[in-house]
């Protein structure tokens, strides 16, 4: 199979139901010639379910982005499968109830989110590093455009704007490496994630009411992981630090 992902080895994270961007990006990954490997936290059978969707067959190795034995030991179970990756795949976040919440959210709360949803970039990162350095690449995570206040969205913005912050500066520390580093800020979809956010709807309508130029269809994964699949390839060869706005053009309107 050729295309602009061939011959590559991209690394998946945050495969939790077939509607899942992440799942997308495993799928076009494939369709466009790469290996593909997962990662799965919980339950893993469901995940492996998930898997047999795919075109092509995809190992489950499983992680917790807050487990620190899971993380030291990530490079070794991807070496059972693979020598080496050109890619990795941060679609991990999860903030709880009280996150969403700003002039209530707890420490607890807000440390929690923060660590799975921005913290987790570098430290899988940094896991897979010794398998980027042998060949560079590209390490890609998806983010929800973190410049505005969100309705109910609250701490998770702030943890969306760290991951941010958290991209640029791998961006410029492993640049050396050959590695990139970007992200790409999709729209809303109705998605498992969404689910736990309160007032989703009232979120959502910022899209559905005319305000995205282009377009928004709320259960449309494929455009956002088509961005992330960019991003993983040779197209952008020089482009790192990056966000990518793949949600219809809500980025750049007024109110």
């Amino acid at each position: 199979m050729s295309g602009i992902l061939a011959g590559k080895r991209i690394l998946v994270t945050g495969v939790v139901t077939d509607a899942s961007i992440a799942f997308h990006v495993a799928r076009i990954a494939q369709e466009e010639g790469a290996e593909v490997l997962l990662t799965g936290f919980g339950r893993l059978s469901l995940i492996e379910r998930f898997a047999g969707k795919l075109p092509g067959p995809a190992p489950v190795i499983e992680l917790d982005v807050t487990d620190q034995d899971h993380l030291d030991t990530l490079a070794e179970r991807i070496g059972a499968h693979t020598d080496s990756l050109d890619g990795v795949v941060h679609s991990i976040a999860y903030g709880p109830q009280g996150a969403f919440s700003f002039l209530d959210g707890t420490w607890a709360d807000v440390s929690t989110a923060v660590h799975v949803s921005a913290y987790s970039l570098k430290s899988l990162t940094t896991a897979c590093l010794p398998l980027l350095q042998r060949r560079g690449g590209s390490v890609v995570g998806l983010t929800f455009d973190a410049t505005v206040a969100w309705p109910h969205y609250d701490w998770m913005g702030v943890a969306k704007a760290a991951l941010e912050s958290t991209s640029r500066y791998l961006a410029r520390d492993l640049g050396g490496h050959g590695i990139r580093c970007n992200l790409v800020a999709a729209g809303p979809l109705r998605s498992m994630a969404a689910k736990s956010i309160p007032g989703f709807p009232e979120l959502a309508d910022v899209w559905t009411t005319g305000r995205a130029p282009a377009g928004w269809d709320l259960t449309d994964p494929e455009p956002a992981a088509r961005g992330v699949v960019a991003l993983l390839s040779d197209f952008f060869p020089r482009t790192t630090g990056e966000i990518v706005h793949v949600d219809g053009g809500v980025h750049m309107t007024g109110a």
